[in-house]
This record gives structure tokens, C-alpha cells and sequence, in this order.
């Protein structure tokens, strides 16, 4: 009688001095319950341990395989690196950020999903950000989606969130290999950017539970992508983008139409916080970039409308704000 042999799953993670959690983080996949994987780690010419923390489990551990650069790249590149060092033989790829961890039956319900759902090619779960809950997902208890009903409801209504961040995905190991560089590295959030492209003909599956964890720091990209709301011009243009392939001519107009006015009102409220001029320089640079010039008087017109709301109604005006944020997010 032949053994069944379970899928192997290739798990990828690209370092950059990351010695002060890369243990934690290397330490979640030798503890999951699913044990058929083998695991990638790309030293991205860090100056700190790294490369000695990751030599040393992969001295322990088989499974385990350092990719060291010889040369800096910037953090999507490198992610393509860790992406083309996946093994031949895998049928699923797991990111996880090095200062990011898995929970232990994280692979064990990605797979078990997607092995019950064929034609399901990218599963996702909720993740810990710090001590709260993040990640929309579907209605309970959906487990999948047709990937263009995701891609359109993503566009029209901003959920349910299709991507929270890279370590809550896992991807077939096909779409990956499909191509040289998988993410896209012209763009800071390309990781939403491939479920966008590859959703198209193929299914989303979500597992309704806390999967993994999202490490939050000051410097880290999602921090960064935060203090200057660059998930504001990633909307824009996943709308210029995509809205042709998902939506009508009607459906991308109400679109652009609404998130320009969010995107403006948020521009509005940043001319009293002190703004620098990388912020402007940034968001001048990507509104041009896609079609859409700043326009001053429209950010002054949005200053003095929240001037005037919040010496009206002060606490409703910041809390519609920050709503407004952690939607577009």
C-alpha cells in the first residue's frame, strides 16, 4: 500500500537585521503541527546576528536553507529573492516576516483549506497586531469566495481585506513560480497587488481564526505605510489598475470619485499636523503619477472644512477620521 504524502509547503523569510526576533519568528515554524515543510531564511546583507541565528538553526534542522546576498536589496526585491528559492516540489508557499511569528496550527489549516478547495489559490486568516484582532475576512461561516467577487467588492467597498499583511497569506506554489519576479518592485504594497492580479479566475479562502502574529514597530513598513498613509495612493491606484478588469464604467467612476474625497479630506486634516516635505513630496509625487495632480485649493477647501467641524463637533469629527484610516488600511 503507498503512504499518502501530505503537500509540502516551502516557507520563506526575508532578513534584514533581524536579530532581535528572527529566534521567535524561526522558532513558531519548527513548532507547527504540520510538519512537511522546509523553510528558506534570505539574509539581506544584515550587519547584526542574523546570519549567525539563522546558520545555527539551519545546522540543527535540514529542513532549513540560508540564502545570504551579496549585495543589499530593497525589501520587495528581496521578498522576489526569497520567492525564487522555493523548492520545486512544493505545492504551497508561506511567507512569514522575520519579526512576525506563526501560530502553531497555522500551515496545518491553510492546507487543510485549500486541499479541500482546489481551486482555491490564495488562503488567508485573521492575525494579532500587537494585542488586537486584525483582518476583515468573510461572512462567517464562509470559507471561500470566487476570487472576482473579492477583487470587486476590495475595489468598490475597500473589504473584506484581501491581504493584512504578507505573513497572513499563504500562496499555491504555481503562481509564485509562474513568473521571474512575483511582487511587483515599483510598489510598497504589492503584496495586495498579486491578489489583485491572480484572483481573477480563481478562488479566496479564509480560515476563521488567529493565525499569525504582527509585530508592530516603529520601523517596520507597515508603520511607515501608516505615518504617511501611503494606503491612500495604493487604493488610487489598485482603482486605476484593476477597476477596469473588475468594475463597470460606472462602478469605477463612483469609485475614484469617493476615495479622491476621502483622499482629500485626510490632506485637508494634515495641513494642521505639522506635515513635512517628504509627506507632501510623497503624495504630490504619487497623485500625479496616476493621473490625478494635487490640488491646493482642494486640500485648503478640506482644511477649512474640518477647521470649522471640529470647532463644531471636535470629538465626532476625529473619531469619523480615524475610522476612515483604519478602513483604508
Amino acid at each position: 500500500m503507498s503512504v499518502r504524502q501530505d503537500p509540502l509547503v516551502s516557507v520563506v523569510t526575508p532578513v534584514y537585521n533581524g536579530e532581535a526576533y528572527l529566534r521567535q519568528c524561526v522558532d513558531s515554524v519548527l513548532a507547527q503541527t504540520y510538519t512537511h515543510w522546509d523553510y528558506v531564511i534570505v539574509n539581506n546583507c544584515s550587519t547584526d546576528r542574523t546570519l549567525e541565528i539563522a546558520r545555527e538553526y539551519a545546522a540543527r534542522d535540514s529542513r532549513i536553507r540560508i540564502v545570504d546576498n551579496k549585495d543589499f536589496v530593497r525589501v520587495i526585491p528581496n521578498h522576489n529573492i526569497a520567492f525564487r528559492e522555493i523548492s520545486l516540489s512544493s505545492k504551497y508557499c508561506k511567507v512569514v516576516a522575520a519579526d512576525d511569528w506563526l501560530f502553531p496550527d497555522c500551515l496545518e489549516k491553510m492546507v487543510g483549506l485549500a486541499e479541500e478547495h482546489p481551486s482555491v489559490i490564495i488562503v488567508q486568516a485573521y492575525r494579532l497586531q500587537g494585542n488586537r484582532v486584525a483582518g476583515d475576512g468573510l461572512p462567517y461561516p464562509s470559507t471561500t469566495m470566487p476570487g472576482r467577487d473579492v477583487c470587486r467588492m476590495w475595489l468598490i467597498q475597500g473589504g473584506p481585506s484581501i491581504l493584512g499583511a504578507p505573513s497572513t497569506l499563504m500562496f499555491r506554489s504555481d503562481i509564485v513560480r509562474s513568473r521571474h519576479a512575483f511582487y511587483n518592485e515599483s510598489n510598497l504594497h504589492a503584496d495586495t497587488e498579486v491578489c489583485l492580479e491572480f484572483l481573477e479566475h480563481h478562488d479566496y479562502g479564509f480560515v476563521h481564526q488567529v493565525l499569525t502574529f504582527q509585530r508592530m514597530r516603529e520601523e517596520s513598513m507597515t508603520s511607515y505605510s501608516q505615518r504617511f498613509q501611503t494606503y491612500l495612493p495604493r487604493r488610487l491606484y489598485e482603482l486605476e489598475t484593476y477597476g477596469p478588469k473588475y468594475l463597470s464604467e460606472g462602478e469605477m467612476e463612483r469609485a475614484v470619485g469617493a476615495h479622491l474625497l476621502e483622499y482629500y479630506r485626510y490632506l485637508g486634516w494634515q495641513v494642521f499636523k505639522g506635515r513635512d516635505r517628504a509627506f507632501w513630496s510623497l503624495h504630490r509625487s504619487k497623485l500625479a503619477s496616476l493621473g490625478h495632480p494635487l490640488n491646493a485649493l482642494r486640500v485648503g477647501a478640506h482644511a477649512l472644512f474640518y477647521l470649522l467641524d471640529v470647532s463644531l463637533n471636535p470629538k465626532r469629527t476625529v473619531e469619523n477620521l480615524i475610522r476612515r484610516l483604519r478602513g483604508a488600511n
